[in-house]
């Protein structure tokens, strides 16, 4: 079996995270998985038994994204446009994959249609089409024209055959963010959240009782940050050591200003692959609200502090840490009452709080390769 999967992220990390994850549990199950990339794949990620082909670059210049941009930073114009929608399609062409899988499209995405519209095309042409599906994570972004979300279910009914929504029903289901779920829900499967840590461990007493403040693995979160920097002399309780993680995305020259101003009993250094087992030790986790920090955060069963990101309409992060400050799991603190002293009322309160005890399905990529092979192979008559 073939399946051809395409993801691109714009900004964070966190949709290509997800999209490997996916695409190696499909691998382990002996499909040949080509992994289409439309932004450089992070060096972190382990791509070991994965066909890799990219698109020329495509980011988002900035937290509002408004503007697209290649990776010499000119604008994604018409030229690269039809560059990337023809590689696309000959791809899919070349491939003539079984299963032909889209990250978020057209639950979101929406501006690379002029790529995606063509290669659906392409595959839907075919003497024996592939299962078309579509991966999106537990929380959608809200559109401010109700028109934008009845595109999405349009598109889904249209061209796709089974929709994998990585979230427990049991916890936030497609409805709590998508007003058209019902028009969509016969081709609706939930997964289970993907969560895939890395299993390295800590060395020494590294992480133990300390506040690990983080800002996932995009370039945003710089303010939280240089927050957390003068936020530890103002807490009464969350004293021990703080150490403040990093992204590579911010650069060298925002890490080395961060070092410079950091003060007694705190780190600043880049992000680390062995993230999961510090919030394993930690008194206390201060971090943004996406989707894989959080699920590092609970499967820790570390107390936390959530400063969703919510610039530009943004609301998935704000939605998901909301439903978790409501049953008492986590602190919330908008990016509007990020300040030192309310940043450090917020970990003592979560000091208070007890360790997290919500059990939520985390086998999506393995839930996802089963319901994906089963579907393909309903479909194929094998």
């Amino acid at each position: 079996m073939k399946a051809l999967f395409y993801v691109q992220h714009l900004l964070g990390t966190g949709h290509v995270v997800r999209a490997v994850a996916l695409a190696r549990a499909l691998a382990t199950r002996d499909v040949d998985v080509c992994l289409v990339v439309g932004n450089a794949l992070p060096a972190t990620l382990d791509t070991q038994g994965l066909t890799i082909e990219h698109l020329p670059s495509v980011r988002a210049a900035d937290a509002t994204f408004s503007r697209l941009v290649a990776a010499d930073g000119r604008e994604l114009d018409d030229a690269l446009r039809t560059e990337r929608a023809d590689r696309l399609c000959a791809l899919v062409a070349e491939m003539a994959p079984d299963l032909f899988l889209t990250e978020t499209f057209p639950l979101g995405r929406r501006q690379f249609a002029f790529e995606l519209f063509p290669a659906l095309e392409v595959a839907g042409a075919m003497t024996r089409p592939p299962l078309i599906a579509c991966s999106v994570r537990d929380i959608l972004v809200r559109k401010q024209e109700i028109a934008k979300e009845r595109w999405m279910a349009e598109v889904a009914r249209t061209f796709y055959d089974v929709i994998l929504v990585h979230s427990d029903p049991a916890f936030v289901r497609l409805d709590d963010s998508f007003p058209f779920a019902s028009e969509v829900a016969d081709i609706v499967r939930y997964t289970g959240y993907v969560h895939a840590p890395s299993g390295t461990v800590p060395p020494g007493s590294e992480g133990e009782n300390e506040v690990v403040v983080s800002c996932g693995g995009g370039p945003v979160g710089y303010r939280l940050l240089q927050t957390a920097l003068e936020a530890r002399a103002h807490t009464r309780r969350a004293t021990g050591q703080w150490r403040i993680l990093v992204s590579r995305e911010h650069g060298a020259e925002r890490l080395a200003k961060l070092q410079g101003r950091a003060g007694p009993g705190t780190i600043v250094e880049s992000a680390r692959t062995d993230f999961p087992g510090l919030l394993s030790r930690a008194a206390v986790s201060i971090s943004q609200a996406g989707y894989n920090t959080v699920l590092d955060v609970l499967s820790a069963r570390c107390p936390a502090v959530l400063v969703p990101f919510a610039e530009e309409g943004e609301t998935e992060q704000m939605q998901r840490a909301q439903i978790l400050a409501e049953r008492g799991i986590a602190t919330l603190l908008s990016e509007e009452q990020l300040h030192p002293a309310e940043l450090a009322a917020a970990a003592d309160r979560a000091m208070a709080l007890e360790p997290p005890n919500l059990v939520l399905r985390i086998d999506g990529a393995a839930s996802s390769a089963e319901i994906l092979i089963d579907e393909t192979q309903r479909r194929k008559g094998y």
